[in-house]
C-alpha cells in the first residue's frame, strides 16, 4: 500500500476520484468503500482513503514494453489528477519521509 498527500486545495472526494478512475481506465466498481480497477499492465488496481491521504495497492503483470510505458504514463497522469503532485514532485516528498 501507498499512501498519497493532497496538494494544497486539491483534495479529492472518492466519487470524484471514481469519475477520474472511469475516465482514465474505464471500468471502475466499488467493494465497499474501495474504488476497483484495472488497466493494461495493471491486472488490479485499488483507491481508498487512510488517514485523511489517498491509499492505492496495485498488482502488475506481464504486457509488452509498449503497454508497459504506456500504463505507467496513464498511472502518472491519473495520479496527477487526483492529487496535484507530478511524479517528481511525488518522489521528491516520498524520499523527505
Amino acid at each position: 500500500m501507498r499512501l498519497y498527500d493532497f496538494k494544497r486545495g486539491h483534495k479529492k472526494t472518492i466519487d470524484d476520484i471514481e469519475k477520474i478512475m472511469r475516465e482514465m481506465f474505464g471500468e471502475v466498481r466499488r467493494e465497499g468503500e474501495k474504488l476497483i480497477s484495472s488497466y493494461k499492465g495493471l491486472e488490479r488496481i485499488e483507491i481508498w482513503f487512510h488517514k485523511g491521504k489517498m491509499a492505492a495497492e496495485t498488482r502488475s503483470k506481464k504486457v509488452s514494453n509498449e503497454d508497459a510505458m504506456d500504463t505507467l504514463k496513464k498511472w502518472n497522469e491519473f495520479l496527477y489528477r487526483v492529487t496535484g503532485y507530478t511524479a517528481k514532485e511525488r518522489k521528491k516528498k516520498m524520499t523527505k519521509s
